[in-house]
Formats: structure tokens, C-alpha cells, sequence
């Protein structure tokens, strides 16, 4: 063995002595000798449920290479057996070519967006659900229709004091209630990034549907039992680190990518039996919860659809879209009646319609304007004397563009100008207000009185309209916020917009959700007062960036994050 050198002798002595310093100082039991209790271990995330694979079948056959494939001739085969080997080798080869095309012509349909009615069958992904999932899913249907369930609006004057304490007294006993309020159940219920969320009103279940990135619905019953699934090694999960509820994933927008996000989730107002979903592949899809049909209802072209809102009445919807316009489409007559008015230049990212007043929206737009309309205005322009309702396709009309093969009449952003600017038209933009940057969302309450919005300039205002005003002039005298609350809404790429949510319930005093950049769950009143910061870090490590409540329960609220994990929060 050859001598060590001078260095390898000196680092052979450093390591001894490092080693002989770490055993006396005996580390690994200090926290212990001292008296210092061990660190709690944290919480692991919750694990979804993970089921036996199907065997995996290659849709297209593949390639060999021609080496592999050559076949080992008979030098003694006669004439008539290579005649025979020969015609056989050509069978195969156009056998292969006809379930290559089949394949490909497969996979090509499986691409395309799906126009057509779809079963529940069609709508569930192949593998994800058994025949006993499936029965499930439509006893939970079963249940929530039972009773029409039509959407509740408050009035105007709901929770409107003389007394300014009065105001304080209701955000105090609405903070005692809330602030109890914990995790009661975590699951991952859409596979990618949620983007929308509603709670339906049912009162004995929390079921919530939630929208994700590639176009899926997530039906979420979050207090029903679990199934105790093992895993590949036969161990079951414990509970807290179990899925709490059942839910399953259905395929309601197609493809599955990214051109299908879920944009907006709706309950039907009349009874709640039926969802709408809009989807950025440009379409609007209804699902009935009765006969577990999903069709499609309306299609723009090539027009991502951003958000719709539907009036207490139930038979209208009103559509916002990227190009800057909304679209009004009665539900009674069908696609072919929708008008389609281009009140901004930039993309329209909200709409919503006031409970008590049907015929006032308010936008939110990328200009980063809040804008308040009256319809009656847009009616007068759609019916004006000027501009027949059914000129021929090739007749030009100035300022009027008509699809007759897509159904909608379309009114650009240069005839909505020149309408606005008429003696006609004066009223139709009741009121106005410019954020510092883009304005992301704006909703009104459910008494149809205040309106919150969120904007990218890091804040969420507050308007309190007085009923009086509605119709006593064209335009209100002022529009300004009178709560402005500071709140980071730099959601960046990966995270979805920031959104506050009303409360639907008009029974409690209002008041709305927002997720919150350090992972909590913000609940502020109608008067700009915070109620509750939620969080939970040890089993929250996510922004919470979609929330909704419960129509009936006041302490209910469901969030949503990123990688398709939902909360419940409940007092128990």
C-alpha cells in the first residue's frame, strides 16, 4: 500500500477530530436535555384517492422497424406456399393501414369540441367512475331536486340603519359567528387549477361545483362519507390525511386543455335543478341535475366568453366577452334571438345584474372601468326605427353587423358610441368610475343596493347606492367609492384572479369573501369592515384564490386553489 502524502495525512486527522467533537457534543438529544417540547409534525396534504388502473390500450399501433419485422424465408418453400406467405403479408399490411386510420381519425375526434347533447355516461372520463360511483352521483341529483329551490333577493332597503351603531352591532354578531369557523373538510376535487365555484342552495348538503383549467366540473359532497380506499399496498389513509365527502369529475367543456376553462358557474334562479357553464372554447353548456343531460345552449364565434349573470326571473342571461361586448340572449326563444351590443374596446371580465332591479348591470373592463348601464337604452337601440330587425345578409347597414348563420344581431362599438352620444341614448351608461389599473371584477349584493369590486391597483371598493336614485335621473350625480380597502391582488400567471363573492344569503347582514395572498380566507361586510381572516397553516399552504358561500347557511364557505384542492369551512 503506497504511503499517504502530507495533506491526506493532515484531512484524515480533521475528519477524526470533527467526529470525535460531534459525538461529545451529542447534538441529536440537546432539545430533549433542555426541556424543550419536540416540534409538532406537520400536516401532510391530503391524498387523493387513488384507484386501480385500467390496462392501458395504445390507441395507434406502433411503428416497428422494417429489420425487426423481415421474416425469415423457407429457401425449400415452394411456388405455391410463397404465392400463399406472400398474400397473407399483404392482408396484414392493409389490416394494420385500415386500424391506423381508424385510430388516428379517433383521436382526431376526441380533439374536436363537442356540440351534441352528452349523457352522464359520455360526460364521466374513461376509468375515472364505476357503475357505483355513477348510481351515486345520481342519487345526489336525486336529493337536491326534490324542491324547487328558486334563488332568494332581498330588498333595497334590508339592513339599512338610522343609527350608526346599529351597523356595528350586526358586524359584531356577524364576526362571532364567522370567526369560529374552521376546515371541516379537504379534497382535490378538479384535477387542474380552479378557476370558478358555486354552492348550491340546497340546505341539508354541501354540494359545491367547482371549474377548473381544462374545461372539467367538480361535484363536491363535502360532508358525505368517504370511501376507504386502499392503496397499492393495501394501507387506508388516516382521516386527516384522508379526502373528506365525495366528489366526481365531469368532462363538461371539450377538449380537455386549456382552450376549455370553466370562466363562470351559474345555478339556474328559478330552481336551482339546472348549471350553466362558460367555458373559453366560446360556448355556454347547460347541465340539468334531473335528467343528467348536458347540452349546449349558445356558442360565439370565436369570441372567448368571460362571464353571464341571469336575473331573479331565470328566462334571460346576459353574456360578457373579451372583445368588450354583452350579449342578451333570452333563454325562451333560443340563440337565434341574442343581441350583441360592444360597449367597450377591451375585454369586459364581469357582469352582473341587479336582484332588484333587473334592468341595471355593472361591468368591470380591462380599460379599468367600472361602468353602470340601463338595458331599457340598449332595448331602444335594438328596436330603434333606423335599424330594421331582420335586414337581408347582403343588404349593408352603417354601423350594424349581421351574422344570420350565428344568430346574434352584433351592434359595433361605433354605433353603441354615436347611441350614446343621441338625445336617444342619453342614459344608457348610468355612471362610471376609473380604477388605477385594470378593474377585474364587480358584483352587486344580493339586496341589489351595494356593489364591491377588486382591481389590479391592489384594492377592493365599496358603493352603497340609494334606491331613490335609480330612476330619478339619467345619470347619478356622483359615483364614487366610499370604502376603498387596501388588499394585494398580483395574482401573476399562475394563480386565478382574485374575485370577491357576496354572500347570496339575504337573510344576514351583508357581506363577502376574497381570497388572500398569505393563504386566508378574508371576509369583510357590505361597510368595509374585515370579520375574519381564516387560516389554517398547517393544512393550508396554497392561495385560496376562488371563493363562495352557502345560499341558506351563513357559516359555509368553499374555496379553491390552484392544483384543484377545495376547502369547507364550517363551524362544525
Amino acid at each position: 500500500m503506497a504511503e499517504l502524502s502530507a495533506y491526506e495525512k493532515e484531512r484524515e486527522a480533521n475528519i477524526a477530530r470533527n467526529r470525535a467533537l460531534l459525538e461529545q457534543l451529542d447534538l441529536k438529544d440537546a432539545s430533549s436535555s433542555l426541556g424543550l417540547p419536540p416540534k409538532p409534525p406537520k400536516a401532510k396534504p391530503i391524498q387523493p384517492i387513488k384507484k386501480p388502473k385500467r390496462e392501458q390500450i395504445d390507441r395507434v399501433p406502433r411503428r416497428q422497424s422494417a429489420r425487426l419485422k423481415k421474416e425469415v424465408i423457407d429457401p425449400n418453400e415452394t411456388p405455391a406456399q410463397r404465392r400463399k406467405r406472400e398474400a397473407e403479408a399483404q392482408k396484414r399490411k392493409r389490416e394494420e393501414e385500415e386500424e391506423r386510420i381508424a385510430a388516428e381519425e379517433q383521436a382526431m375526434l376526441a380533439k374536436r369540441p363537442r356540440t351534441h347533447e352528452l349523457d352522464l355516461v359520455e360526460l364521466i372520463d374513461a376509468g375515472e367512475l364505476d357503475d357505483d360511483d355513477t348510481s351515486a352521483l345520481r342519487r345526489t341529483f336525486q336529493a337536491v331536486t326534490n324542491n324547487p329551490m328558486p334563488r332568494r333577493v332581498g330588498s333595497v332597503r334590508d339592513w339599512v340603519f338610522d343609527r350608526h351603531d346599529k351597523d356595528k352591532e350586526e358586524v359584531e354578531a356577524l364576526r362571532e359567528r364567522l370567526s369560529k369557523m374552521k376546515i371541516v373538510a379537504r379534497a382535490k376535487v378538479t384535477e387542474d387549477r380552479v378557476y370558478s365555484a358555486a354552492y348550491h342552495p340546497e340546505p341539508s348538503k354541501d354540494l359545491i361545483f367547482f371549474g377548473d383549467k381544462h374545461g372539467q366540473l367538480g361535484i363536491w359532497d363535502a360532508r358525505a362519507l368517504p370511501d376507504e380506499v386502499a392503496d397499492e399496498d393495501g394501507h387506508i389513509a388516516p382521516v386527516g390525511e384522508r379526502e373528506g365527502g365525495k366528489y366526481w369529475r365531469l368532462q363538461q367543456h371539450w377538449p380537455a386543455t386549456s382552450k376549455s376553462s370553466l370562466s363562470c358557474i351559474k345555478f339556474d334562479p328559478i330552481d336551482s335543478h339546472s348549471v350553466f357553464t362558460t367555458s373559453y372554447d366560446c360556448t355556454i353548456r347547460r347541465f340539468s341535475l334531473v335528467s343528467s343531460i348536458s347540452s349546449q345552449i349558445f356558442s360565439n364565434d370565436d369570441i372567448l366568453i368571460t362571464s353571464i349573470d341571469l336575473p331573479p326571473s331565470g328566462h334571460e342571461m346576459w353574456i360578457s366577452d373579451a372583445s368588450g361586448a354583452l350579449t342578451h340572449y333570452d333563454l325562451r326563444e333560443g340563440e337565434r334571438s341574442a343581441r350583441r351590443y360592444e360597449l367597450s374596446d377591451q375585454k369586459i371580465g364581469s357582469v352582473s345584474v341587479n336582484p332588484s332591479s333587473p334592468h341595471l348591470l355593472v361591468t368591470a373592463s380591462n380599460t379599468r372601468f367600472l361602468r353602470l348601464w340601463d338595458t331599457r337604452k340598449l332595448r331602444t337601440l335594438a328596436l330603434g326605427k333606423t335599424m330594421p330587425m331582420t335586414p337581408p345578409p347582403s343588404s349593408p347597414v352603417r354601423g350594424l353587423s349581421v351574422r344570420r348563420s350565428l344568430g346574434p344581431f352584433e351592434y359595433n362599438y361605433e354605433t353603441v358610441q354615436d347611441f350614446m352620444g343621441s338625445t336617444r341614448g342619453r342614459g344608457l351608461m348610468r355612471a362610471e368610475f376609473q380604477h388605477g389599473k385594470s378593474c377585474s371584477s364587480a358584483y352587486w349584493d344580493p339586496r341589489g343596493r351595494s356593489i364591491v369590486s377588486t382591481s389590479y391597483d391592489d384594492s377592493v371598493n365599496l358603493w352603497e347606492l340609494d334606491a331613490a336614485k335609480y330612476d330619478s335621473s339619467p345619470l347619478f350625480p356622483t359615483f364614487k367609492p366610499f370604502s376603498r380597502i387596501k388588499h394585494n391582488c398580483q395574482t401573476g400567471k399562475w394563480l386565478t384572479i382574485l374575485r370577491a363573492a357576496w354572500n347570496p344569503n339575504p337573510d344576514v347582514y351583508p357581506h363577502f369573501t376574497i381570497g388572500n395572498m398569505e393563504h386566508s380566507l378574508d371576509i369583510f361586510s357590505c361597510k368595509g369592515d374585515l370579520i375574519a381572516r381564516l387560516s389554517d397553516p398547517d393544512r393550508i399552504t396554497a392561495v385560496q384564490a376562488v371563493t363562495c358561500s352557502h345560499p341558506s347557511i351563513v357559516e359555509r364557505c368553499a374555496t379553491g386553489n390552484a392544483s384543484g384542492r377545495c376547502v369547507l369551512w364550517s363551524t362544525g
